[in-house]
């Protein structure tokens, strides 16, 4: 499932097609994907211009002038491509690439920029709702959601403070989106590994006897913030499905020091340990036993 930085590549791959410009004739070409359109969806859309194309979490949200905003999730397996005078362009691509068959292209927007946007979804995992903006901090999709881990509010003090009463591992804390939103398996060992800290430290040791932050807090978080943007720069990870709106693969995988590299030689200079891989909280971990404490 793509995870912020390839949803952020996506949203900027979106914006040049959507932003300020009126969705002319919206089409939903079945009646759900993971969850059923609405019975107004295309009503609502067609005829409003998209004021703003943002970000929150694993989301896009586009602001209408009406005052609504569109939710949407890529789910497993979603993509957009962005059609314009007969040219294919697609916002954020996968490793292996997937399928281009067009009885999956699902929901529609012609735009008066000219551009046609299209959303490809072959295991109809993702969603699409529409909310309105005065409603959205009540939105069970967006309720409960912590803090964006490259916003100025997510620091170590911030960090420690939501792990100091947890009894879980280090990693499932940071997978859990109340804690801080966005990060998913692939990224959560890259910043672990960066950090030089291990997947099954507890949580708690995020914060010391005074309630402050430990050092291990403000280098995870240091951590955390340059794997994300390094792979924002990269177009995101292409490992499945994701896809970048220009029609590239995404390269931050090329970049991964431990995920998916089990039986490797550490990358850490210096470093004799070999990456392992372990199921943990149902997902693969990998890492290197020796530098990772």
């Amino acid at each position: 499932m793509p995870e912020l930085p390839e949803v952020e590549t996506v949203r900027r791959g979106l914006q040049p097609a959507m932003e300020g410009s009126k969705i002319v004739k919206a089409e939903a070409r079945r009646k759900d994907l993971r969850f059923p359109f609405q019975e107004d969806f295309v009503a609502r859309l067609q005829g409003q211009t998209v004021t703003g194309l943002g970000r929150r979490a694993k989301y896009l949200m586009a602001d209408l002038g009406s005052g609504d905003v569109l939710l949407m999730h890529l789910g497993m397996s979603g993509s957009f491509r962005v059609v314009q005078d007969a040219e294919t362009q697609r916002p954020g691509q996968f490793h292996h690439p997937r399928g281009e068959n067009r009885a999956h292209d699902h929901v529609v927007f012609h735009m008066s920029s000219g551009s046609t946007v299209i959303f490809n979804d072959p295991r109809r995992f993702g969603y699409m709702k529409i909310i309105t903006r005065t409603a959205l901090e009540d939105e069970p999709l967006l309720k409960g959601l912590g803090p964006e881990p490259l916003g100025n509010e997510f620091d170590a003090a911030m960090l420690a403070h939501a792990c100091a009463a947890r009894k879980t591992s280090l990693k499932a804390a940071l997978l859990d989106q109340r804690v801080v939103a966005g990060l998913g398996n692939i990224y959560v060992c890259e910043a672990l590994f960066r950090s030089q800290l291990s997947p099954k430290r507890l949580a708690s040791t995020m914060v010391d006897k005074k309630q402050e932050p430990t050092d291990h807090a403000r280098r995870l978080v240091t951590s955390i913030h340059a794997v994300l943007n390094q792979a924002i720069k990269a177009g995101g990870s292409s490992l499945r499905d994701h896809r970048q709106t220009t029609g590239e693969l995404g390269y931050f995988q090329h970049s991964f020091q431990v995920y998916d590299r089990e039986g490797e030689n550490c990358h850490r200079g210096g470093c004799s340990g070999v990456v392992k891989r372990f199921t943990q909280n149902g997902r693969s971990t990998f890492w290197c036993p020796k530098c990772q404490k």
